[in-house]
């Protein structure tokens, strides 16, 4: 063999052996890339309300807190998951959801709460000086919910059932003063109070001149109404949780 050829040959053996011994401690050639575990969110929501959240004669999936967390979903990752809990039941007044709110004893960690009430405190004929106080009772029972931080409320004002057919049944005029008392007094509070309020009414009181915004029962909002009206409060919602 002439000496080029070993020459040749010694380089390459010495070389190999160099190359195996640098990947096996830690070289960038043979190295395996490092990638950054991350945290996937829980995000809790919970709902507080009557028959506008729970979502008489619409179905589950369509009123407007699962529409909500479906539309919050979408804005993250599939392994982020989103838990939702409603209080709400059709009829309730202020006094109802606080007693409710009092035996479920709901956990204090969610990281955002929607509240919708009054309604029935109209309906019924309730004095208005009863929902004054009980409104902002709620208001700071919500804010509980949520660890103490008044951000992550938002409340959402009344609908006007006054423009349905079963609204025009009654004194229309009548009750859309009275709500607007209602939703006057509930956004000026949380203007006072920097609390996040969103203003739904005015969709609801276009359910004469567009029929489907009103549900089946010809009463509360329809599927695309609780859609409308998550297009407002979306936004704050990601505000919120981001």
């Amino acid at each position: 063999m002439n000496t080029r050829l070993k020459i040749t040959i010694l380089t390459l053996f010495v070389g190999f052996a160099f190359f195996g011994c640098h990947s096996k401690t830690g070289g960038v050639q043979n190295q395996t890339p490092v990638v950054e575990a991350r945290s996937f969110k829980k995000i809790k929501i919970i709902s507080l309300g009557d028959s506008y959240t729970i979502g008489q004669s619409v179905c589950e999936s369509c009123r407007f807190p699962e529409q909500l967390k479906d539309s919050l979903q979408l804005r993250y990752t599939a392994l982020d998951s989103f838990n939702l809990q409603i209080i709400a039941q059709t009829g309730w007044t202020t006094t109802n959801l606080k007693n409710e709110i009092s035996s479920a004893e709901p956990q204090t960690d969610f990281d955002l709460v929607t509240l919708l009430i009054g309604v029935n405190n109209q309906y019924q004929n309730k004095a208005f000086s009863l929902y004054e106080t009980e409104f902002v009772e709620l208001v700071n029972t919500a804010i509980s919910l949520v660890g103490g931080e008044a951000s992550k409320l938002i409340v959402v004002s009344i609908p006007d059932y006054a423009y349905t057919p079963f609204g025009q049944s009654s004194n229309a005029l009548n009750i859309s003063a009275q709500l607007e008392l209602y939703n006057n007094y509930a956004q000026s509070y949380c203007a006072e109070n920097n609390l996040k309020y969103v203003y739904i009414t005015d969709i609801t009181q276009e359910g004469l001149i567009n029929p489907a915004l009103v549900a089946s029962d010809n009463l509360h909002p329809s599927t695309l109404a609780y859609t409308k009206f998550v297009e407002r409060i979306l936004p704050l919602a990601l505000d919120i949780l981001e």
